[in-house]
């Protein structure tokens, strides 16, 4: 088939989709009530499906009232009888993948169940809705007269009681879709091999002389690549390598600390950027506009959402709430109900809505990474924007970072403690961590209190670190490429005392 032939019939098919997004569009609450009903309905004869009696629960209310809130620690034992083999434990269809979670940097591993439907109706479904959204809002778009280079996880399944685990990645593209398949770089051979500094170079080699027309993978290790690709080709920025390139699709951590690097390695104003919102557990919203920095919440991928506001979170006042309960611009723990089988399950992700129709979003961060040791709960969003902020009125431009707290010893007051690696340092760091307390005080007003005559809090601390100090840490710790991530925050010294060991 002529590629322009099959770029148009592509195109033409991934737009039909959209009138799916329009019906819950214009109804929200019913399409979130009527599948929790069909979830419930499926599930009925499943041994959770038993023991909290699914066959008589008709109402929201009944559904939460009877059934617990759940962390992944209390799934955990159900989810390993399934890995150990046996079935309908709590998902009536055979679980027979597994993504084990390498969201964080914890030693401690999770095994997150995917089941056939969720492969299908939710992760695949994300990815042609995302391209979708990005045709409707780019009539012109030639997206499919070259390939998407796509960059994931690194690590092949492995088989355990006749299931398999490894990175979602890796399942995805085992299972994947033909035309997928066709339109993607590297061959899955590359795209599944281990060691990530053989991977990049097989990358590099094998995608250099292709047509590449968007991007695809996580904005940090992207970064890594990509600044790989222009040191082997010697060229100043990658349009020179890829004329056709258009978007880049991107996901699994904020895109702000990187934005500016981007912006050097594609300088062309009409290039997009797409963002998707997605896990191990399913994927979740889709940025559905161009330039658009917040991401349409998606209703039909069979997962059911509730919300907890984080004013309540983890206190005897919790509360957990539907969809249509939620408020503008309050921050939110997320709690699914999906289609693989994870009931009430909090996955540790916040955010915060921007928009009630329709139901847009913003991540915030992580119930887990923030730093709340003085009762200032600062969250990832506040330190990303401080960032943003100083780095324009500096020119710095940040790599990676990380903080935690400096705790109370005898009458010393706390503090945070910050490590940054620059790509460029601003020429007075002094004035950089005063940019950045004020920055933080007019984010976030709990800080502000705690800092104010240095009440609780002291100035910040912050340490240069020195170059490619966090890649030689999470190689320290074998998490290189993939969705490996930096812990940007949190309550904890156990990274900062790594990394200062390391930097010196």
């Amino acid at each position: 088939m002529p590629i322009p032939l099959f770029n148009s019939i592509a195109s033409w098919l991934l737009k039909k989709s959209y009138h799916q997004i329009e019906l819950f569009l214009k109804y929200p609450e019913e399409v979130q009530e009527e599948l929790l009903q069909q979830l419930l309905s499926f599930a009925k004869g499943t041994e959770i499906g038993k023991k909290y009696d699914f066959n008589t629960i008709n109402s929201y209310e009944t559904f939460a009232s009877r059934l617990p809130v759940i962390s992944y620690e209390e799934a955990a034992p159900l989810i390993e009888r399934t890995r150990r083999g046996e079935q309908n434990v709590f998902w009536p269809t055979a679980i027979k993948w597994f993504a084990k979670s390498s969201g964080t940097t914890n030693a401690k591993s999770k095994f997150i169940p995917v089941s056939a439907e969720s492969l299908e109706d939710c992760h695949y479904k994300s990815n042609k809705d995302l391209l979708c959204l990005y045709l409707n809002n780019n009539e012109n778009s030639q997206l499919f007269t070259g390939k998407s280079l796509r960059l994931g996880g690194s690590k092949q399944l492995y088989e355990d009681n006749g299931t398999f685990f490894g990175d979602l990645s890796a399942i995805l593209i085992g299972n994947m879709p033909l035309w997928a398949e066709f339109s993607s770089t590297p061959s899955n051979k590359v795209s599944l091999m281990s060691e990530w500094e053989s991977k990049l170079k097989a990358i590099i080699e094998e995608t250099k002389g292709e047509n590449v027309t968007s991007l695809a993978g996580v904005p940090s290790w992207m970064l890594v690549l990509l600044n790989n690709v222009l040191e082997e080709t010697g060229e100043p920025h990658l349009f020179n390598v890829w004329k056709n390139l258009e978007v880049y699709f991107h996901g699994g951590v904020s895109f702000e600390p990187y934005r500016e690097q981007y912006k050097k390695l594609l300088p062309r104003r009409d290039f997009n950027y797409y963002e998707i919102y997605n896990a191990s557990e399913g994927s979740f919203a889709i940025q559905d506009r161009n330039k658009a920095d917040d991401l349409l919440l998606m209703l039909d991928y069979g997962i059911f959402y509730e919300f907890i506001p984080m004013d309540t979170y983890g206190t005897l006042e919790q509360k957990v709430i539907p969809l249509w309960q939620v408020k503008k611009n309050k921050n939110y723990a997320i709690v699914i109900t999906t289609n693989a089988g994870l009931w009430r399950y909090k996955i540790g992700d916040t955010v915060r809505f921007t928009s009630l129709s329709p139901y847009r979003i913003k991540v915030t961060g992580r119930t887990k990474h923030h730093i709340n040791v003085f009762g200032e709960e600062l969250i990832i969003e506040n330190a990303e924007q401080a960032l943003k902020n100083i780095c324009k009125k500096t020119g710095a431009e940040i790599k990676d970072y990380t903080a935690g707290p400096i705790f109370m010893v005898d009458k010393e007051k706390g503090a945070h403690e910050w490590i940054i690696e620059f790509r460029k340092p601003p020429k007075e760091i002094h004035y950089f961590v005063e940019l950045l307390d004020n920055a933080l005080k007019a984010l976030n007003s709990d800080y502000e209190a705690k800092r104010y005559n240095n009440t609780t809090l002291n100035m910040p601390t912050v340490h240069i670190a020195r170059e490619n100090l966090f890649y030689d840490w999470l190689k320290l710790n074998g998490k290189l490429g993939g969705q490996h991530k930096i812990p940007r925050l949190s309550n904890k010294r156990d990274y900062i005392e790594e990394l200062l060991t390391l930097n010196k």
